[in-house]
């Protein structure tokens, strides 16, 4: 082989190596090129199951029922609304709609309120619950003397929860109302001077025609909310609370009845009445609330509005 023969091939064989190289360096890109985009992919892959919502655990809320009822013959003519809850089928059975949503004063009612709060903090222990009498002769006989919780709840006291209530204070009584969402939860009338039935500080408060407002649909929610089952308060107190609020029995029915009576006024004249509460039967518990307003020429006391409200509930567990 002559020397340029040699060098021809020489040549030739370097073209050849120099290609190699190039496709080689080509084919790496390529693969580089492919493969982060399959791992970009992959990322964008990840990153978008990532930000899927997980909805496996998602509460849907019941919107209870609401029918109403046509329980005029209960209330004979008086001006009223009946409210009744029935916790087992989530529904609500309302007597005038437009009276069972509008907010009045809780009166006498809200000794409830004030008994669970008490009892719940200790501010009331039942066994040695009795509170000394001033001396103040007060219209109703059965508060002139020593009394105890039993009995202040019995006779409705106002005396006795004015002080019960003085003691509980206004912070912790604002976070229970909130908890309990109680009407409108409004205790700026501590001292009850709204009221304008008399300017007797022992028998005034910010419950009784003053600040707090409640409607009767309110009162029934928030009686289930004490004591449903998912209610926040200890046993011990809705015990407690049971045994003072427990109806007599009733003849001829196998329910329990709970509740609480209540009354306001107006410069001295009665313009509407409550009992609040509560019934358990065979079929589950129901949560229920009477309200009377004034009627003119009408009986419109407390013990009617109990009557009444027994009568709804016994018939309706029938």
């Amino acid at each position: 082989m002559t020397t340029k023969t040699k060098r021809n091939y020489v040549l030739i064989m370097m073209c050849v190596l120099l290609v190699c190289v190039v496709m080689l360096t080509g084919c790496a890109n390529n693969y580089s090129s492919e493969e982060e985009q399959e791992i970009a992919a992959t990322e964008a892959v990840d990153d978008s199951v990532e930000e899927e919502p997980d909805n496996s655990s998602e509460i849907i809320e019941v919107v209870p029922e609401m029918v109403e009822a046509d329980w005029s013959s209960y209330f004979n003519g008086l001006n009223g609304t009946a409210v009744i809850y029935d916790a087992a089928s989530q529904k609500y059975t309302i007597y005038n709609r437009d009276i069972a949503v509008a907010r009045s004063s809780p009166c006498s009612t809200f000794k409830i309120i004030s008994s669970l709060i008490a009892l719940e903090n200790g501010i009331i222990e039942p066994e040695n619950s009795t509170r000394k009498w001033s001396g103040e002769i007060f219209w109703n006989e059965d508060w002139n003397r020593d009394i105890d919780f039993y009995e202040a709840f019995r006779t409705s006291c106002v005396w006795y929860y004015r002080q019960v209530v003085d003691d509980i204070g206004k912070d912790l009584m604002q976070k229970e109302l909130n908890r309990l969402q109680y009407g409108n939860c409004d205790i700026s009338d501590w001292e009850g001077q709204l009221n304008t039935n008399n300017s007797n500080r022992a028998l005034n408060g910010f419950w009784i025609e003053s600040s707090l407002m409640i409607s009767p649909k309110e009162q029934v929610e928030v009686m289930e909310r004490i004591f449903g089952k998912g209610s926040d308060y200890s046993e011990e107190t809705q015990n407690e609370l049971k045994q003072v609020m427990l109806m007599p029995e009733i003849d001829g029915t196998d329910i329990s009845i709970y509740g609480k009576t209540g009354m306001g006024k107006s410069n001295g004249i009665v313009v509407d009445s409550w009992f609040t509460g509560f019934a358990e039967s065979k079929t589950g518990d129901i949560y229920f609330c009477v309200r009377l307003g004034r009627t003119d020429g009408m009986n419109v006391s407390s013990s009617l509005a109990k009557e009444i409200a027994i009568k709804v509930a016994s018939d309706y567990c029938a």
